[in-house]
């Protein structure tokens, strides 16, 4: 059941993404023209503190016209590594600089549009250093207990894939007994 690319075109691209339109080979034979999105890397970053509670941001997606609790995330600059980028979004969009990052995990969000994978990454503990230079992504920054995320995850609180996934992730992890 595989499908084949056998070749793409650019048909639109900016600094944050490319459009391609590809020929695909079906596995009967017949062949689909597919766009898809080339993106770069996106690192966040799921920050808990000693009260196991993890801290977020409370945002509006104009896209969708939503609300919810995310984790700090943007892409990988040319000069940073994935790690880099994790810690730099974190200050950037909360004040706070996190402790020594373990990777959590990485997610393919949209991979039957887009290449993009967000690599998340967790720390315990972070310092705060400030109001976040970027404070026009969030309405608010808060802790919020990591008990709360199945619940928040149920009834749409916290509705990015991403963050979702990595949060049940954590919540497993650090709330097993």
């Amino acid at each position: 059941m595989r499908w084949n690319n056998l070749a793409e075109h650019t048909v639109y691209e900016n600094q944050w993404l490319t459009v391609n339109l590809a020929d695909v080979e079906l596995p009967d034979g017949r062949h689909l023209a597919h766009f898809l999105i080339r993106q770069r890397p996106v690192a966040l970053c799921a920050v808990v503190n000693s009260e196991n509670e993890v801290l977020l941001l409370w945002r509006h997606r104009f896209i969708t016209d939503t609300w919810g609790w995310e984790l700090p995330a943007g892409v990988v600059e040319d000069d940073e590594t994935i790690e880099q980028a994790a810690a730099r979004e974190t200050i950037e969009e909360t004040g706070w600089r996190p402790g020594a990052l373990e990777h959590l995990v990485t997610v393919e969000p949209t991979n039957g549009l887009s290449d993009v994978q967000h690599h998340i990454f967790w720390a315990r503990g972070a310092e705060y250093v400030g109001e976040p230079a970027d404070d026009f992504e969030s309405t608010k920054r808060e802790w919020i207990p990591l008990a709360q995320v199945p619940h928040l995850v149920s009834t749409g609180g916290i509705r990015a894939a991403n963050a979702a996934a990595a949060l049940l992730l954590l919540h497993d992890r650090l709330t097993r007994h």
